[in-house]
């Protein structure tokens, strides 16, 4: 057993911005539990990211996304079995039930998804609105008189 903290699963929950004392906890009341499925982070520039989740074995109907509060929340739920008379020899795609969370960053909005090739791809973009970006403010350089 290795004594070594990693924190790569606290960087794991979050899109977008860094707020370490939310990530920490994420991470301690999620522990190993969010292993399934796997599921990749990706950024595709400034202001766009994919989560790219392997949901082999599961059709769009067995899936459900929701954005409350700010946290993406995915579910994958059973389907029912329609081959009864099949037995199994070996059974690797495991379709159990799950539930991802990740919370969102201000101004982080879900643009779309799409299951293709056993993979869900969740597009995200950042949009910020014009009063929130920084603006800059120009330094004049005549010196006003000062009144006695």
């Amino acid at each position: 057993m290795s004594n070594v903290l990693s924190l790569a699963p606290l960087f794991r929950q979050s899109i977008g911005f860094d707020r370490f004392n939310d990530l920490f906890e994420s991470a301690l009341r999620n522990g190993e539990a969010s292993s399934y499925p796997p599921y990749n982070v990706e950024k595709h520039g400034d202001d766009q990211y994919r989560i790219v989740i392997a949901a082999a074995g599961f059709q769009d109907s067995d899936l459900e996304l929701q954005v409350e509060r700010g946290v993406l929340t995915v579910s994958g739920g059973r389907r029912d079995k329609g081959n009864e008379g099949v037995t199994y020899l070996h059974q690797g795609i495991a379709q159990r039930s799950f539930k991802l969370s990740f919370r969102l960053a201000d101004h982080i909005e879900v643009k779309g998804a799409a299951l293709q090739n056993g993979l869900l791809n969740i597009d995200l973009e950042r949009i910020v609105p014009e009063e929130a970006k920084p603006k800059r403010i120009p330094i004049n350089t005549e010196r006003p008189a000062l009144e006695n």
